[in-house]
């Protein structure tokens, strides 16, 4: 049984042109504590530097898996030490928009 806060992302169905665009619109709803496992048919270096630039230390990435045809991701969302004295409780998402993890300039 798979933990309720373990979102799988699985990047092999999606057309390469919009998998960047999915990738980051689905992290964008993510709840803090929420993991994105994200699934793909190759190591996306150039994904996860994007990733580590624009979410800083808000998004942990762990490498669960790492096959030919598969590796597998952890994306976790963490708010910051400001985003923790700040956001409202209610607000979701990594904090993109009102919740202030600041990753996109909304």
């Amino acid at each position: 049984m798979q933990d309720q806060n373990v979102h799988l992302f699985d990047a092999r169905g999606v057309a390469k042109r919009f998998r960047h665009a999915a990738i980051f619109g689905a992290l964008e709803q993510l709840h803090r504590g929420e993991v994105m496992r994200f699934v793909n048919d190759h190591e996306p270096m150039p994904l996860l530097q994007q990733i580590r630039q624009r979410y800083q230390d808000q998004i942990e990435i762990v490498a669960i898996s790492q096959q030919p045809g598969e590796v597998v991701f952890d994306f976790l969302v963490f708010p910051s030490a400001t985003d923790e004295e700040s956001a409202p409780p209610s607000t979701g998402g990594c904090g993109g928009g009102s919740g202030g993890c600041g990753c996109s300039g909304h």
